[in-house]
């Protein structure tokens, strides 16, 4: 705050004025007045004389008086003419004393008169006293302004009247007292209650003012009705959101129109294929052929659904522990049948091992797709470097990324550094969305850094990702490090064999009954023994009119009323001999802590993949 002069600058300035002016308080008044206020002359004159004509009242409480004297001090020692204002033999705390000298063209005042022509010219806040118990003791224009009561209607009457009832009911006005009592100055903002019950969003201020001993005399109170800037920022975070919410639809459409377009391409190629199949006069070589693309064609269906799902976190994963030096090693032939002779690629492994515990297949398809990207980025050539090394919880440890990983524990980090083009800023913020590209169309499908993005989230994970155009770009994966004991050299898998050893009883539940019907024509064809139910609980009912006379369940996941999962601990729980398998097209409920205790068939399986399972005991 500070006293202007009317022929422009300040006669003084209070301490935190002079902070933002950077004048110490020993440079008194000649550099205070140098300080222009405001660069319009006559109009703050004529304000100023305006101010004067009001009339001033009486002030007499103690309280106003000590924050008085905390603005001027007495003036009782001569001024030497090069430093009109002279500190106070306490003006380590802050207060100054002036004495009027001859180059005071302005306000000559007193401390008090001083104080009331601040505090009464102040319309934009309302400054006001209260006692140690929180009564209104003083009462300014601003004040009255923003809260609508006159000086006497309102002095000697509780502050917490201008509080909201539930504020009052809770106890706000006595714990904002309590803190400024305690802390020494009480800051919050919410709703305040005009004289006419309008309501209104202020920001609040609240300082003790205590004596020289430390005493509580009361308390200094400003408030400011900032409803207009509230208004404006709800404004600005509304349109952020509609902003955010076009974002999303853009998304969805870019995603749904992708989807479409490559499932209607599946879906032709296999329609011809069938109807090819069912002319009489086609030779079986021409039959076999057919048959190789209608099954080439689910694969690559699926393998657009299995992105799908991983950037929607709901593909099923089978995580193992694995050590990703060894992952990337063995895939350094692909990476470099990838990039080709133009690129070079550098490894930079940490000594030690790195243990994750993640599906090692989806790591691999993640470095895949970042490796591809890097890649794309440099079609003259250019130098790829991946590193592998420890990340500590938050940091960086040396990653050329846009933020430090959020993961609360240990992890692995995989980076892959090139030197392409690099992303644009405004490309940056959309490239894992599902279907954003920005190679030419037939180039690119979109979701190959949506697959990376969705992998490492549903491993517990994170990517980030830091780019400079014209200077490349740096991809960093980030993998919770698995600090469990060593497990023992993996399984050998034994020999399939093409048909399975024994006939089987098998319950098939699915509520697709098309998927049903023919998953039951085949294993009745390879000599199996087959029961088929729409429903969980038609399973249930029927397992026990056969006393649990069943070898396996094969069940799928998402199904309505009860659910596949529900149905397998059942199952398991009263008959523990029968093995049961859960398939699904979507992770969902397998995909949760008690996924692991049963074997898991992802849709679409092939044969040999169903014939492994049931031969397993």
């Amino acid at each position: 705050m500070g006293i202007p002069e009317s022929a422009g600058g300040f006669v003084d300035l209070n301490d935190t004025a002079r902070g933002c002016c950077r004048i110490a308080r020993e440079q008194g008044a000649a550099k205070v007045q140098q300080i222009p206020f405001p660069p319009c002359g006559q109009a703050s004159a004529t304000g100023l004389a305006k101010g004067r004509q009001r009339p001033l009242p009486q002030y007499r409480d103690p309280i106003l008086r000590s924050i008085i004297e905390c603005f001027s001090g007495p003036a009782q020692r001569p001024t030497p003419p090069d430093c009109p204002v002279i500190p106070h033999e306490r003006c380590r705390q802050g207060k100054f004393m002036r004495t009027p000298t001859p180059a005071d063209t302005g306000l000559e005042l007193a401390g008090e008169s001083r104080y009331r022509l601040l505090v009464e010219a102040v319309m934009d806040y309302a400054i006001y006293l209260l006692d140690p118990g929180g009564h209104v003791s003083s009462w300014n224009p601003g004040a009255e302004r923003f809260k609508g009561y006159a000086s006497h209607e309102i002095i000697g009457r509780h502050f917490s009247i201008f509080y909201t009832e539930e504020d009052r009911l809770s106890g706000v006005p006595e714990r904002a007292l309590e803190t400024a009592r305690r802390e020494g100055r009480f800051e919050a903002e919410g709703w305040r209650v005009h004289k006419s019950g309008r309501r209104f969003w202020c920001s609040v201020v609240i300082d003790a003012v205590r004596d020289d001993q430390g005493n509580v005399l009361g308390f200094a109170k400003i408030t400011r009705d900032i409803t207009d800037k509230k208004k404006a920022l709800e404004e600005i975070q509304a349109t952020r959101d509609a902003l955010h919410h076009a974002q999303k639809l853009e998304a969805l459409g870019r995603l749904t129109s992708g989807v479409a377009h490559d499932f209607n391409n599946f879906l032709a190629t296999i329609r011809f294929a069938a109807e090819m199949l069912r002319r009489p006069s086609l030779s079986d070589d021409k039959r076999l052929q057919l048959a190789s693309v209608v099954t080439a064609t689910v694969d690559r269906a699926g393998h657009l659904t299995a992105q799908l799902l991983a950037y929607s976190r709901k593909q099923p994963l089978t995580p193992a522990r694995f050590d990703v030096r060894a992952c990337i090693e063995d895939m350094r032939d692909i990476f470099a049948a990838t990039v080709g002779s133009a690129i070079k690629i550098e490894y930079v492994f940490q000594d030690a091992p790195l243990y994750i515990c993640a599906d090692s297949t989806q790591l691999e398809t993640a470095l895949l797709n970042m490796v591809i990207n890097a890649r794309d980025a440099m079609p003259a050539g250019g130098r790829l470097c991946i590193t592998a090394r420890r990340e500590a919880p938050g940091g960086e440890d040396g990653a050329a990324s846009d933020r430090p990983n959020t993961l609360v524990q240990p992890c692995i980090a995989i980076e892959l550094r090139d030197s392409g083009c690099g992303i644009e800023p405004d490309v940056l913020a959309q490239i894992f969305e599902p279907f954003f590209t920005t190679k030419p169309v037939g180039k690119g499908t979109g979701l190959g850094l949506s697959q990376v993005f969705g992998f490492s989230k549903q491993s517990g994970g994170d990517v980030r990702v830091a780019s400079e155009v014209g200077r490349g770009s740096t991809f960093t994966l980030s993998i919770p490090e698995d600090v469990s004991a060593a497990d023992g050299p993996p399984p050998v898998a034994a020999a399939s064999d093409s048909l399975p050893r024994q006939q089987k009883r098998i319950m098939l539940v699915d509520d697709d009954t098309q998927v049903g019907t023919v998953l039951r024509a085949l294993l009745e064809d390879l000599g199996h023994q087959v029961s088929f139910c729409t429903d969980a609980s038609a399973a249930l009912q029927r397992l026990g009119d056969a006393q649990g006379a069943m070898d396996v369940v094969i069940a799928d996941v998402q199904m309505a009323g009860l659910d596949g999962m529900e149905l397998a601990k059942r199952v398991r729980t009263k008959w523990p001999h029968i093995r049961v398998v859960l398939t699904t097209g979507a992770a969902g409920r397998a995909a949760g802590s008690d996924a692991h205790a049963f074997p898991l068939l992802p849709k679409p399986w092939s044969m040999e993949l169903l014939l492994d399972m049931l031969r397993q005991d």
